[in-house]
């Protein structure tokens, strides 16, 4: 049944700063996330290209989900409305802590006892992946404390509006697709679709990551895009590229007229200004998600035809 008739209104897409503005915030919240991160992938059994260990967007903040537990199960969720941490158990039981200017090895210890209280063992490597250089140990981290509930929320409200678009994209195909989930490796939100073929193997380098991590997520042949609220470039932006890049994908036709190939980083960008500027975010979003979907598929040489469903289903 096609329900395009309908008119339904968008939220409002939130302006966000650029990451110099709320850096040190960032930085804090980044470790927190690797934390929480880290005990949803020790406590869950392993799920391809690492999908087990994401986070995802919820009507609060993000969660890890319901985790499997001896015990019968939890899950652990940033709440960026009352700007606490929750820990809940299927047994109705519950611990949380406000969420305030504290620094990493604090919260690390928060967390800790929390789950010890609960009867859940917190056994994690300390150490966080996916960040250059020397890289002090959660219990070790008094470097960053910063926590400003402003910027987290309205970040937040940015990720709730992305998650709602890239559901929509992924909801199109009809391969095998990734779900809508936070990466806290590259604190991003991505969707990533599959063509069903092996990939050469990845070279891996990631920082502080072992290259079979990145060789497994990187198995098969894929086109993945994803939200950063600047990392990489310094200001909220929308991304897309392909795994292995196959000719002609530089230099496709890509929609809208403000996207453009970054060289350096080896990716299609669209700036998030941009989006919430536009008279139509959401299509303006999905221009971008299904142009760059299709430079990674049609050059190739992706089975288009079974892989994406009929629209009005």
């Amino acid at each position: 049944m096609d329900y395009s008739h309908k008119k339904q209104l968008q939220p409002s897409w939130p302006e966000l700063p650029e990451l110099s503005d709320w850096e040190e915030t960032f930085n804090t919240l980044y470790h927190w996330t690797k934390i929480v991160g880290k005990i949803r992938m020790e406590n869950m059994p392993w799920v391809n290209h690492s999908w087990h260990v994401a986070l995802y967007v919820s009507s609060r903040g993000l969660t890890t989900s319901l985790i499997p537990h001896q015990n019968g199960g939890f899950e652990i969720e940033f709440n960026f409305v009352d700007h606490r941490l929750e820990i809940k158990t299927v047994s109705g039981q519950q611990i949380s802590f406000a969420l305030e200017p504290m620094s990493v090895a604090d919260f690390y210890d928060k967390i800790v006892e929390g789950l010890q209280r609960l009867g859940i063992d917190c056994d994690i490597y300390t150490k966080p992946v996916e960040m250059p250089g020397t890289v002090s140990h959660f219990h070790e981290n008094t470097q960053h404390d910063a926590y400003d509930k402003k910027a987290v929320h309205r970040y937040w409200l940015g990720l709730t509006n992305t998650h709602r678009v890239f559901t929509q994209f992924r909801s199109r195909f009809m391969g095998k697709v990734s779900p809508v989930h936070f990466f806290w490796g590259a604190f991003d939100l991505a969707v990533t679709r599959f063509s069903g073929r092996e990939a050469p193997t990845h070279p891996g380098g990631a920082p502080n990551c072992a290259d079979w991590v990145m060789e497994e997520a990187y198995s098969h042949e894929l086109s993945s895009a994803g939200f950063w609220p600047g990392t990489g470039l310094g200001k909220a932006a929308f991304y897309s590229y392909a795994y292995a890049e196959p000719e002609g994908f530089q230099t496709a036709s890509i929609e809208p007229d403000d996207a453009y190939y970054h060289e350096e980083l080896g990716e299609y960008v669209l700036d998030y200004e941009d989006v919430r500027k536009a008279a139509n975010p959401d299509e303006f979003l999905l221009r971008f998600l299904q142009s760059t979907y299709e430079a990674a598929a049609k050059n190739g040489n992706w089975d288009l035809e079974a892989l994406v469903k009929n629209n009005n289903i």
